[in-house]
């Protein structure tokens, strides 16, 4: 049991270097590129759905805050909120970086989500009509006005005080060490207390259900959904499928926002439906065409 705990700890203080400049690298890109992002995203019309798909695959749950509030302003379509939801990891590709022989999953990761999201997000603006409904025009004032936090407190519309810029990466970096010491001890409690070999039966490894799981998971509105599920993912224990069906339910705090600040209830459950749904449709779709 000591060395379990032991070898837990020893696993997630390697990961500490990596975090950290993985992190300072987003920040530094939210601080320079933020505003710019946030207005293309905007002024983007019928490209909505892959622009945002695109900037969505920057880490970390800033773009999904963003395009929840946007949302809720009238300033992007439905599907372009979802399209960024799909394509946004979160946590995952900083965790996985910080694990050099597991890197290589970054890209096909990546570029699953990448498509989900494209084709997702136009085939719920055209299945909801979203582009005959008018869009409101933002203004400088609209856009001045989206001062979102994110999980640290940190805004994350690209209005970052150099303070920020230096500390929001080592607060961030300490909470994510800390979601992955706890997953990691779990993972190693339960590899211990049911043995490797049976840890893939009781994670239902194989089955349906699996990517149902990890889907409602990922709906957890906080980072530490898309730690667990990809350091599960990592350690063998789900399929890939299923990491996908997690990942691309894992809204972060953007569904949080959308919760808080959309004003009709009836509409913030569909798109959680619909998010919960596509998330579930292609994780088993990829469980089994692709393991």
């Amino acid at each position: 049991m000591k060395e379990t705990l032991i070898d837990a700890l020893i696993d997630s203080v390697k990961m500490i270097p990596f975090l950290l400049f993985i992190y300072y690298i987003v920040e530094w890109l939210e601080y320079q590129y933020g505003t710019t992002i946030r207005s293309k995203i905007q002024r983007a019309a019928k490209a909505g759905p892959l622009v945002g798909s695109i900037f969505g695959c920057v880490p970390q749950c800033g773009f999904s805050v963003l395009a929840s509030a946007m949302y809720t302003r009238r300033l992007i379509t439905v599907g372009t909120m979802i399209a960024v939801f799909l394509s946004t990891s979160d946590e995952a590709i900083p965790v996985i970086l910080a694990q050099p022989n597991k890197a290589w999953l970054v890209a096909p990761l990546i570029a699953a989500k990448l498509v989900i999201a494209i084709i997702s997000g136009y085939a719920i603006d055209i299945a909801l009509n979203s582009y005959r409904k008018p869009l409101v025009k933002g203004t400088k004032e609209d856009m001045e006005e989206l001062h979102e936090k994110g999980c640290c407190e940190h805004h994350v519309t690209g209005d970052n005080h150099t303070r920020e810029l230096l500390i929001h990466p080592l607060v961030h970096t300490a909470k994510v060490f800390v979601f992955v010491l706890a997953v990691t001890v779990g993972i190693n409690l339960l590899i211990f207390s049911v043995g490797e070999q049976n840890l893939g039966k009781f994670l239902l490894q194989r089955s349906p259900l699996q990517p149902v799981l990890t889907a409602l998971v990922g709906l957890i509105p906080n980072c530490a959904a898309s730690v667990a599920i990809t350091q599960v993912f990592l350690k063998g224990a789900i399929s890939f499928g299923s990491a996908i069906a997690g990942l691309c339910a894992s809204g972060g705090l953007g569904l949080i926002v959308l919760m808080k600040e959309n004003d009709n209830p009836s509409d913030t459950f569909r798109i959680l439906g619909i998010l919960l749904g596509i998330s579930i449709v292609v994780g088993i779709i990829i469980q089994y065409t692709y393991g």
